[in-house]
């Protein structure tokens, strides 16, 4: 991804990725998709100095845990952030079909643990408040997203300063998100991330409607009834679980969109998605 002007901010430093078999792969890239990441980290968008609400987002692009499709669930939305004030960090997360990895399905969460942390211990330099932090997440990147505030093991601790540093986000923002690895799964995601015939306890583990708990940060969601590929109701089925929690959760489920919901150029009422969401981060004060 050279010939990018943003920052790009490594998430490990040298020689202390976990979970790595020691191979040294290239990033491979083909149109606009990332399908292999050698080097794991976050591409930097910044708002202007004026325009700063010190509020930032981390957003995992989609690509059902198979590649990463950067620019438009990743960039775009970022250069969306910044118009609202929001600093925003596109994150290029190991894929679980990685040859490196010793373990497939920790992967994509040990990068983002480490990428909240980096953030939340830079806020002062990148003038954002430590409790503005979240995270979004589109179709798979939703289930890493959904991950992030749902599971509470450290698997990204290396034994630096960012050990003391908490890698719970501050909210989550959900676009026709994965969510379940049980019924209703997106089978590709499921098998990407867990293999062909993952045990009952693994697809437990792994159903972030089943992880819900008090500690889990506020959530807006969107999703299409006519969603083909992710069914609709990974998001109503997490909305329910963090409603018994009574965790503030807002879902949206338009009549139209299909799958991955865009920015722009949405069919009917789908379109206002993006006003709900910055009414609904004005709403819960991290935009203030």
């Amino acid at each position: 991804m050279t010939g990018s002007a943003q920052e790009f901010i490594p998430l490990w430093p040298a020689g202390k990725m976990p979970n790595t078999k020691g191979m040294r792969l290239k990033d491979s890239i083909n149109n606009e998709r990332v399908f292999q990441v050698g080097a794991p980290g976050m591409f930097a968008f910044f708002p202007s100095l004026q325009e700063n609400k010190q509020c930032a987002v981390i957003i995992c692009p989609g690509g059902g845990y198979h590649h990463l499709s950067y620019q438009i669930s990743g960039f775009q939305l970022a250069k969306w952030f910044n118009t609202m004030g929001i600093s925003a960090f596109v994150l290029n997360y190991r894929l679980p079909n990685s040859p490196d990895l010793a373990q497939r399905e920790s992967g994509p969460l040990q990068d983002a643990q480490r990428a909240i942390r980096l953030i939340r211990a830079n806020a002062g330099r990148w003038g954002l408040q430590q409790n503005k932090i979240g995270v979004m997440g589109i179709s798979a990147g939703g289930h890493l997203a959904t991950m992030l505030g749902n599971v509470t093991d450290d698997v990204a601790a290396i034994g630096d300063s960012l050990n003391a540093v908490s890698f719970r986000p501050d909210f989550t923002l959900l676009v026709s998100p994965v969510v379940t690895m049980g019924p209703y799964t997106h089978k590709g995601s499921r098998e990407n991330l867990l293999g062909k015939e993952p045990s009952k306890e693994m697809v437990d583990k792994y159903s972030m409607e089943l992880q819900v708990k008090p500690t889990t940060p506020p959530c807006f969601m969107v999703h299409a009834w006519d969603d083909k590929a992710v069914d609709p109701r990974n998001s109503l089925n997490l909305y329910l679980a963090m409603l018994e929690k009574k965790i503030s959760a807002s879902i949206h489920i338009f009549p139209q969109g299909g799958h991955n919901i865009a920015l722009r150029n949405n069919p009917g009422s789908t379109q206002q998605w993006t006003t709900l969401c910055e009414q609904w981060l004005m709403e819960m004060g991290f935009l203030k």
